[in-house]
């Protein structure tokens, strides 16, 4: 290996130009208008795929947007096949305010490359490719079978993913899937993702009186729905951060002995946490760490809201209207249709006179684990080991990758999440970054792990 490695080091500088190409491409999912851009960039996928010598690679439809695929399947009989998965779908920029440089102008500090998408998830997946690359130019052939699949969905929940994976079930059979979407614990500190938690996403829209109203002829007497959501609000959790929801925690799978000794052992630091995000407490549900409330526990929280005259000096409206978002993120045996459903009951069950409420369920992703013990998850530990020096720590994730629960139910396969992003890097917030440290360091890494399947 160490032929390989030396290449890896040898080409960082064309590693990095190629990333920023990758992320001059506003491959926003979830706005119409660059639709283009997202059919430029599945294209540069494609066409990298096929520069780096992967085989049978075309961009696939869907009903919205592409996955782009493709193989090397030349290595020696009763070789593992590995799928790696990634997504070159990224998110807004808003507020565009707060972004130090364009967002879509890759920009190198320090030891960061600031983009949207740097880290989550073009950064990661390019990452990917460059390790596939290296024992190609190295090598002429993989130690392993690899397919690989990058969508252009994850970042509006992967609405066309199942479908796509049931359509191509024998296309993208496999033994180990790969995944690097995920960051580590903490600089220089290696470590391994096992469980995610999934998603439920709801819009809520409070409708009262007919049309918007003068506050001085009508307060009193009409119901403000800016008023009543705010209250129906407040009724979700306790102040000792209990959902309220009737039902919510029946399904929930508890955090484990063995688990609350792990997280023990972390070296997480609660005040350098708060001094961080400049905060002075970390609220949440009693009774749990912050580490076990972030990876291991559900969560309901109201990402956005809005209704009634939100302009510069002072109107006095009574508004027609109020909106907001609430997402919950769920734990294993938690499903969104079911939290859904529980959720839109509980709305309507402490909905106040003078209102009427709709409920929408936006989109959901479900929780997931993975075995520690698989030949894929000895083979990233291996190789994280190798490269950082020291062994990984095997983590949960707070945040979701809903295809994680897809690979193992459709198509039978463990998940490995081997990630390189960082608690700092800003992923779906402004001046998102990418550690070009460990951007390298995540090549050898891939390299490794498809050398340590053998």
């Amino acid at each position: 290996m160490p032929d390989i490695l030396k290449f890896i080091d040898y080409n960082k500088s064309r590693y990095e130009e190629e990333l920023k190409e990758f992320l001059r491409i506003p491959s926003i999912s979830t706005a119409p208008e660059h639709k283009g851009d997202i059919r430029r960039c599945a294209e540069w996928v494609a066409e990298e795929m096929k520069r780096i010598g992967l085989n049978n690679v075309k961009v696939m439809e869907t009903a919205g947007h592409p996955v782009v695929y493709g193989d090397r399947l030349d290595a020696v009989q009763d070789a593992q096949t590995v799928l790696f998965y990634g997504h070159y779908d990224v998110q807004p920029v808003d507020p565009l305010n707060l972004w130090t440089n364009p967002p879509f102008e890759p920009t190198i500090i320090g030891d960061n490359i600031y983009a949207r998408g740097s880290v989550d998830d073009k950064g990661q997946v390019l990452m990917q490719l460059k390790a596939i690359e290296a024992h190609l130019r190295t090598s002429g052939a993989m130690p392993v079978n690899v397919k690989v699949i990058i969508e252009g969905e994850e970042e509006i929940g992967s609405p066309n993913l199942d479908k796509f994976l049931e359509d191509n079930k024998n296309l993208l059979a496999c033994d180990t899937v790969l995944i690097s979407d995920t960051p580590m614990f903490g600089y220089d500190q290696p470590s391994l993702c096992y469980g995610l938690r999934g998603l439920c996403y709801m819009q809520v829209e409070v409708t009262g009186p007919n049309r918007d109203l003068h506050s001085g002829f009508f307060g009193g007497a009409v119901e403000n729905p800016i008023n009543a959501l705010a209250m129906m609000i407040s009724k979700l959790k306790d102040d000792k951060g209990k959902i309220l929801i009737d039902g919510f925690y029946e399904n929930v799978m508890p955090i484990s002995e063995r688990e609350r000794t792990e997280y023990k052992k972390l070296p997480f630091d609660q005040k350098a946490f708060m001094k961080d995000l400049e905060t002075d407490a970390t609220p949440g549900e009693s009774g749990y760490t912050e580490l076990e409330r972030m990876w291991a526990r559900p969560t309901l929280d109201c990402n956005g809201i809005w209704g009634g005259f939100t302009g510069e000096g002072a109107k006095t409206v009574l508004p027609s209207k109020a909106y907001a978002k609430i997402s919950m993120r769920l734990v294993p045996n938690q499903t969104p249709d079911e939290i859904a459903k529980k959720f839109e009951d509980f709305f309507n069950k402490i909905k106040p006179a003078g209102v009427t409420i709709k409920v929408t369920d936006l989109h959901g992703g479900m929780p997931a684990i993975t075995p520690i013990d698989s030949i894929g998850m000895k083979a990233a530990t291996k190789a994280l080991a190798e490269v950082f020096g020291k062994e990984p720590f095997l983590t949960r994730e707070g945040g979701s990758i809903p295809i994680v629960n897809s690979f193992s139910s459709i198509l039978g396969a463990p998940t490995v999440l081997m990630g390189f992003g960082l608690p700092d890097q800003n992923a779906h917030s402004p001046n998102e970054k990418m550690n070009l440290k460990n951007f390298h360091r995540g090549v050898k890494c891939g390299a490794l792990f498809y050398q340590n399947l053998v």
